[in-house]
């Protein structure tokens, strides 16, 4: 059945409190490429420098990581509707404040608040979905993919529209439509029904014992380096306006959806995942090789075609970490994204630290590397990955707490 039929089992048939999710799902996801056209904008609107611009990734991404490690043992005792409502009012707060940043420092510590209240959103909205979706967890997921790919595209679109006039309008567009997003829910969607037990702090941590799990999490870490090289670095290389920077992005996110949703999962059934993964990280690492030493034209090409890789991956890791181990998904997610967030954290710092010490190609080598280490994980821990997240039904897929954010 194709599940954007328009039957009963449709994605497109669903309550309007999974619209409601939904919808804020997008703007969240839109928040992480918000600021990449801009990035040369604000660096020139408050006389920073390149190294010190990325910060707003690596603060963004080292708190949401922490975050992993809290947001199950918040939804689980205040429920996923106010863990939802939490998250997106401290979204709010923070990308407003981030509009009205006088330096650096400032917009670099607001958006790390910024990152808490989306780690708490996004941590909980695919089990909010999957709870209260009609046809299914199947379209169910499905849905918060697409909410997940269109986000990503949309993000630097509405970044190069609003930040050609300011780089300050894109984070009070955000905040605008993010409480948009707490009416919205406030409205239309009730209470979910609570876990029937708890998740502590530690529990993410002990799911890491597992060694399925932690392969997949430590293979994820070193992709992840790769894959927000491209998102946090690249714009720097490009060195465009913010339209067509966000034209260029724009492009790679319809990519990364059309990929992860769709190709993805044919990908899959044929060769299987592990061989897909690997495959697709060693082909991301030419890509990155290409962007970083051929000419401009070259350059704008390879980081659109990185699109289509980074969804492919994003897709398979994301079923091997909620069907890798047996640990309750929101359990086993929270300690998969608690490590594969530092890496997000870290290839926007290093990124321009190693253009500083070396010149600029270098950075695009060691994106590469660790693109290929994430594939030497796979194979080389390929026995404790074969209990793959395609061959289980998501039974835990409706718990509240924390899922996994596949962006």
């Amino acid at each position: 059945m194709d599940p954007f039929d328009a039957g009963a089992g449709s994605i497109l048939r669903q309550p309007k409190a999974v619209w409601a999710t939904a919808g804020a799902s997008v703007v969240a996801f839109m928040g992480i490429g918000l600021v990449d056209p801009i990035l040369p904008s604000i660096a020139q609107g408050l006389d920073a420098t390149a190294g010190q611009v990325s910060l707003l990734f690596t603060s963004y991404f080292l708190i949401t990581a922490f975050a992993m490690l809290l947001t199950g043992f918040v939804s689980s005792r205040i429920g996923g509707r106010r863990t939802l409502l939490l998250g997106l009012a401290l979204v709010v707060v923070f990308a407003a404040l981030a509009g009205t940043s006088g330096s650096v420092g400032e917009l670099v510590g607001f958006r790390a608040g910024w990152g808490l209240g989306n780690a708490l959103f996004v941590s909980t909205a695919l089990a909010v979905i999957v709870g209260a979706a009609a046809g299914g967890s199947a379209a169910a997921i499905l849905l918060y993919e697409s909410a997940l790919g269109l986000g990503m595209a949309c993000g630097p679109l509405l970044g190069a529209l609003l930040g050609n006039a300011s780089w300050r309008y894109p984070f009070f567009g955000t905040a605008f439509l993010m409480a948009v997003g707490v009416l919205c829910i406030t409205a239309f969607l009730k209470e979910q029904p609570k876990p029937a037990r708890r998740i502590s702090v530690l529990d993410p941590l002990r799911a890491l014992g597992h060694g399925g799990l932690a392969s997949a999490a430590a293979s994820a870490f070193f992709y992840n380096y790769t894959f927000f090289t491209v998102l946090a670095f690249t714009p720097f290389v490009l060195d465009m306006t913010p339209y067509k920077s966000g034209a260029v992005f724009f492009a790679w996110g319809v990519l990364l959806a059309v990929f992860s949703v769709l190709v993805a999962p044919r990908l899959q059934e044929r060769f299987g995942s592990l061989k897909v993964l690997g495959g697709s990280l060693v082909l991301l690492a030419a890509d990155v090789l290409a962007l970083g030493y051929g000419d401009h034209t070259t350059a704008v090409v390879c980081t659109i075609a990185s699109g289509a890789f980074i969804g492919v991956n994003n897709t398979v890791y994301t079923e091997l970490a909620l069907g890798v181990s047996d640990a309750p998904r929101p359990v086993a997610s929270a300690g998969y994204n608690f490590v594969r967030w530092f890496a997000a954290a870290a290839a926007p710092y290093f990124a321009p630290k190693i253009e500083e010490w070396t010149d600029g190609h270098v950075p695009f080598v060691v994106a590469a590397v660790t693109a290929v280490l994430g594939a030497v994980v796979v194979v080389v821990r390929r026995k404790a990955l074969t209990h793959e997240a395609g061959e289980l039904e998501p039974k835990h897929a409706t718990e509240d707490g924390v899922t996994v954010f596949a962006g």
